[in-house]
């Protein structure tokens, strides 16, 4: 692994990250997706990352979010509710258990998928793959009480 490269996860893993990050990460996300056309976003230098577009579970209204991904054999993807570590789950996860039906954003290419939350041993399958793209996970989860929600979206 490059020092570069461990040196952003050391960081990642702080609770400064997590404090600044939300509010930095993806507003940078979805200006240079939008302005590249869907063709980029800054975080997947990082992780591989897609924008989800779902339907909020209160308003109704579609919301985007740039979120890192595991792209999974056969064209499905994790999603790692992980809020940087932080205690609330992330808005977009009450949005998927409220309308599972969603659309990513990756490489360019908007994908109409199903979301499923992920639980028992095929949850801790997915905690294994997502820990081995991005090991600073396993820090947010022991600053948190809650369990980290993970999804898998499938192609409809």
């Amino acid at each position: 692994m490059p020092p570069g490269e461990r040196l952003l996860m050391k960081v990642s893993a702080t609770s400064t990250f997590a404090r600044i990050a939300p509010h930095v990460i993806p507003a940078l996300d979805r200006a240079v997706h939008r302005l590249t056309r869907g063709k980029v976003l800054l975080s997947a230098r990082m992780l591989p990352g897609v924008v989800l577009t779902a339907t909020g579970a209160r308003s109704g209204l579609p919301r985007r979010t740039p979120l890192a991904c595991v792209p999974e054999e056969g064209g499905s993807w994790l999603l790692v509710g992980s809020n940087f570590g932080r205690p609330g789950h992330p808005a977009w996860t009450g949005n998927l258990l409220r309308n599972p039906e969603a659309e990513v954003s990756w490489r360019g290419r908007d994908i109409p998928v199903r979301a499923r939350l992920l639980t028992g041993e095929e949850r801790a399958r997915a905690w294994r793959a997502a820990l081995a793209l991005w090991p600073p996970y396993a820090a947010y989860q022991a600053r948190v009480t809650r369990e980290i929600r993970l999804f898998r979206l499938e192609r409809r």
